[in-house]
């Protein structure tokens, strides 16, 4: 069964290098009249592995780099000859090439390893001066059409790693809400481990989302889209945030206890319920309507972070119900309130002083 789900969420993209392979080698081909358009549905190919999870941007890069590198290596190599010297020449001037038209790593790099292809495998009488350079575009704009009118579902990524940053969080705050019911410094400690090891997962749901725009901005059957994905947009920022006040949050956590400091009572539920409004926000997002339900849980556990849980605990469990109060914040502004918005639904920590200075 996981071979299965794994084979049905690269349907898309099968289907899309299949069609831009064919595409590519029928208008190289029998269109424009080239004998044997090899680098056609190569550059197809290629350019749609690159843009598949990554930002279109790049497959059109790619397209650039294999054309600068196959034109330069046709032209010297069909004039120079193929050795030693002549590679070394070729990829010098192919990339010095690209490095002028851009400074991109991608283009750098793909226009080298194109120009070592003409140079290497092709012998000089066989070079067709610019035709395979002519095949590559072709080649690489077919990709990039095909992944336009026949792109992956850019919410389906965006599920995927929202899940994750997610469970990560929900995981975290529940970790402590335990360990300092319990008193237990050992699950402090893993909690912590754990909660630090989430940062790449975000990074990972922010190229999701970037790739995720750009293919609701460039393909027609994805626009209606745009909405689910800005809401993900919207939440994206906060999520990080909270994650961090949570690894700031488990740290303090772990150094009371360690402390024996006091737990003010209703630390772990609030807790508890900072967790069930991530769960609510993952839901929320993954159905496409407004995070209303989490909105109202994070509004909640913040009403309850009053000054006079500070007065139950020592420093660091102090710093523990600060970071409450600013996780709160996040997850408030996760479900699309304002961060004034979002302040405004904070007891004031000083009587009649706005608690500005929060989260």
């Amino acid at each position: 069964m996981r071979r299965l789900r794994r084979l049905y969420r690269t349907g898309v993209p099968i289907v899309q290098c299949g069609v831009s392979a064919g595409l590519a080698w029928f208008l190289a081909h029998d269109v424009i009249g080239h004998v044997a358009p090899f680098f056609a549905p190569i550059a197809a190919v290629i350019s749609l592995g690159v843009s598949l999870g990554q930002r279109m941007r790049r497959a059109l890069e790619l397209v650039v780099g294999v054309s600068i590198g196959i034109g330069v290596g046709d032209v010297l190599i069909s004039v120079i000859g193929s050795g030693p010297w002549q590679i070394a020449l070729v990829v010098a001037l192919a990339m010095s090439t690209a490095v002028l038209l851009d400074s991109g790593v991608l283009i750098v790099m793909q226009a080298a390893s194109s120009s070592v292809l003409v140079a290497t495998l092709l012998p000089p009488a066989t070079a067709g001066g610019l035709t395979r350079m002519i095949d590559a575009v072709v080649g690489g704009l077919v990709g990039f059409v095909v992944a336009a009118l026949l792109p992956a579902n850019p919410l389906a990524v965006a599920h995927r790693n929202g899940r994750v940053v997610l469970g990560a969080l929900t995981d975290a705050l529940r970790g402590i809400a335990s360990a300092v019911a319990h008193r237990d410094v050992s699950m402090a400690a893993d909690v912590l481990a754990d909660a630090r090891k989430s940062q790449k997962s975000v990074e990972e749901f922010r190229a999701a989302l970037e790739a995720g725009a750009e293919i609701a901005r460039f393909a027609p059957i994805r626009w209606r889209r745009r909405g689910d994905l800005d809401r993900y947009e919207v939440a994206a920022t906060p999520v990080d945030r909270a994650l961090r006040n949570t690894r700031v949050l488990a740290r303090r956590a772990l150094a009371a206890l360690r402390a024996g400091e006091p737990v003010p009572r209703p630390l772990p539920g609030m807790l508890e319920e900072l967790a069930g409004a991530v769960v609510l926000l993952r839901d929320e997002l993954a159905s496409g309507v407004d995070p209303l339900q989490a909105r109202e849980a994070a509004r909640s556990v913040a009403k309850k972070s009053t000054v006079e849980m500070l007065g139950e605990g020592d420093f660091s469990m102090q710093v523990v119900v600060l970071q409450v109060r600013s996780i709160a914040v996040d997850l408030m502004q996760a479900s699309g309130l304002s961060r004034n918005e979002a302040i405004a639904a904070l007891p004031p920590l000083h009587p009649g002083e706005e608690d500005e200075a929060e989260a």
